[in-house]
């Protein structure tokens, strides 16, 4: 394990207000984070999220809404914060890129492409794509010469441009991702990126676009006509939070060192980005690329994924108000394996919220306090001598937290793994209450079998909250308030079951 850890999410386009997809990648960067605060140190984490304010999608949704663009991005900032907050989301830095820091590492970056040769100006003659922000040539057009991303028509333009060399960087890009197994997960992703490398010869990268047809962008340094292409500016934000370039060119940062483990957490639709454009414009900058870009799969409704031109979109805010922020999270994280895509639904949620969250966890917290407070007027008992059974659960709630450290779990990024070992034993700890009959030692004076049962319980439920920590914060926090090493403070039950009606699982 690397000494520092440095984890992103995508910056957030901020046409339109955040989505259960932006959630989604915030709460497991979040997750992520926590737990990595608790095996290095808070000092050694740092977590990175923000916000994409510039290009012809903002230009436009701007007028559209009557107002200028920066105050257009200022009020849809706003709701993006406002969310993490309400998510519980912990991180140390949110950059915009309308920010001066920013604006200034993005021009001195383009700069030193520049300056270097491996930025040049050319015609362009092709198709472009106004909501993906992307140009096309007439060979990569979808069935009816739509865009090949997002099926939308395009418009043909002919403009010159400045390019960046992209294509001088393919064969090294291939050597890298087949020589660093970690670089692009999960392999299917990885395995994706690779196919296209080799099936396909990379255009150079368009990176700018005349002021006359945009006027929101960032100026380019060497050129008052262009802007920077909004890719190119997005992209660096994750060097412009951390760092900055010296008078010589050379990019400085605590956060990119060597002994720092860079993670970016991306949507797959935003794989070929952040997996071919920008480690090559990190080669040509000469800084090294990130040790890991995962990408997750897509929340789906009924099989199809969410667009507001479905009417599909489902509002995090309003499922955070419903059923809870910490259920919310739990869901999301524990539902699909990370990587993969998964079908949204209320019903979804309700099943593990009565099942996983009522019936084991809530179910084991709520009946140890009350035995606590039954047997031992709160005082909460030490572990003298335990049975077979009882010593087995022991040993198993205290390999808890290494098991889940290790491949397959947190350093696998694999969520579900975690999830479903942590509820192992909880579900390993409840089987335990009905084998014993705690009720029948008390009734037959068993008082020292008694104490080291509770205690016991005790354990393995604060072995528990540490685990279930950085997906579920607010949960960890109420359950170690209530069982202290000494007393208890015994709330209400964590999650009151959810009696499902005919309108439950309404999507509107």
């Amino acid at each position: 394990m690397a000494n520092r850890f440095y984890v992103t999410t995508p910056i957030y386009y901020v046409n339109a207000p955040a989505h259960i997809g932006h959630s989604y990648t915030c709460i497991a960067a979040d997750a992520l984070a926590r737990y990595m605060r608790q095996a290095l140190g808070k000092e050694n984490v740092w977590f990175l999220t923000g916000t994409d304010e510039h290009g012809q999608k903002i230009q436009k949704a701007a007028a559209e809404a009557n107002l200028n663009p920066q105050d257009f991005v200022d009020r849809t900032v706003s709701q993006f914060k406002g969310l993490w907050e309400k998510l519980n989301i912990s991180y140390d830095d949110f950059l915009r890129t309308t920010e001066p820091r920013h604006i200034k590492v993005v021009q001195r970056a383009l700069e030193i492409l520049y300056q270097k040769g491996d930025i040049y100006q050319d015609k362009y003659e092709g198709w472009y794509c106004t909501p993906c922000e992307t140009f096309w040539t007439a060979g990569q057009l979808a069935e009816g010469n739509t865009c090949p991303d997002c099926r939308r028509p395009v418009e043909k333009i002919s403009e010159t441009n400045y390019f960046f060399k992209l294509s001088q960087h393919q064969e090294w890009l291939i050597q890298h991702i087949e020589s660093t197994p970690d670089f692009i997960r999960p392999e299917a992703r990885r395995n994706e990126v690779l196919s296209f490398l080799k099936l396909n010869e990379l255009n150079d990268l368009c990176i700018s676009r005349p002021r006359e047809r945009l006027s929101w962008g960032i100026a380019l340094p060497f050129s008052a006509s262009h802007v920077a292409y909004v890719w190119f500016d997005a992209l660096v934000n994750y060097i412009s939070a951390v760092g900055d370039f010296d008078a010589q060119g050379r990019y400085r940062s605590g956060w990119w060192e060597k002994d720092s483990q860079v993670v970016h957490l991306v949507g797959k639709d935003i794989l070929r980005h952040h997996a071919i454009y920008w480690p090559i414009i990190l080669k040509a900058l000469g800084i090294r690329p990130p040790d890991t870009i995962f990408a997750h799969g897509w929340w789906m409704i009924d099989d199809s994924k969410m667009s507001k031109s479905r009417g599909n979109v489902v509002s995090p805010l309003e499922m955070a108000d419903k059923f809870g922020i910490d259920v919310y999270r739990y869901f999301l994280l524990r539902d699909v394996p990370f990587g993969m895509d998964g079908n949204f639904s209320e019903g979804a949620i309700i099943k593990r919220f009565n099942g996983d969250l009522a019936n084991d966890l809530g179910n084991l917290v709520y009946r140890t306090l009350t035995m606590i407070e039954k047997y031992f007027q709160g005082a909460v008992p030490g572990i003298n001598t335990l049975d077979k059974q009882g010593e087995d659960l022991l040993i198993s709630a205290k390999a808890l937290s290494k098991e889940i450290a290790l491949d397959g779990g947190w350093k696998d990024y694999n969520f579900w793994f975690v999830l479903e070992r942590i509820w192992e034993r909880i579900n390993m700890a409840n089987k335990y209450v009905e084998d014993t009959k705690p009720w029948n030692l008390a009734k037959e004076n068993k008082t020292d079998e008694l104490k080291s049962f509770i205690g016991l319980l005790a354990e393995v439920i604060r072995e528990v909250a540490q685990a279930i920590y950085p997906v579920m914060p607010q949960t960890a926090d109420s359950i170690r308030e209530q069982i202290g090493r000494d007393r208890i403070k015994k709330g209400r039950p964590l999650f009151p079951r959810i009696e499902i009606t005919n309108h439950t699982d309404d999507h509107r």
